[in-house]
């Protein structure tokens, strides 16, 4: 488990090969409630590659000394990931 908000990650191993691989993280938010977005490919066992970038936003809990996920929101394209933030724009313009 993860006793600091720079140890978080969305990485994780199985084997030899790394299922899940992260590219970037931005810490969004810090505190008992942490937020943070990550940008992250997943293995594709058939084609023996990675496939396409995507992003999630985490939200942890620090009880005990460690953080815990209590939450995350998935964005499975680029596209969906334009359509977040041009949504998430307009919004803020108006």
């Amino acid at each position: 488990m993860a006793e600091t908000v720079d140890e978080l990650t969305v990485s994780y191993q199985d084997g030899d090969i790394e299922t899940v691989k992260e590219l970037d993280k931005h810490v969004l938010s810090k505190g008992a409630w942490s937020t943070i977005a990550y940008k992250y490919q997943d293995w594709d066992n058939r084609k023996q590659d990675y496939g396409p970038i995507k992003f999630t936003v985490r939200r942890y809990q620090k009880r005990n000394g460690e953080y815990q996920q209590k939450s995350k929101f998935n964005i499975s394209s680029v596209d969906q990931a334009k359509g977040l933030i041009e949504i998430l724009q307009k919004w803020i313009d108006e």
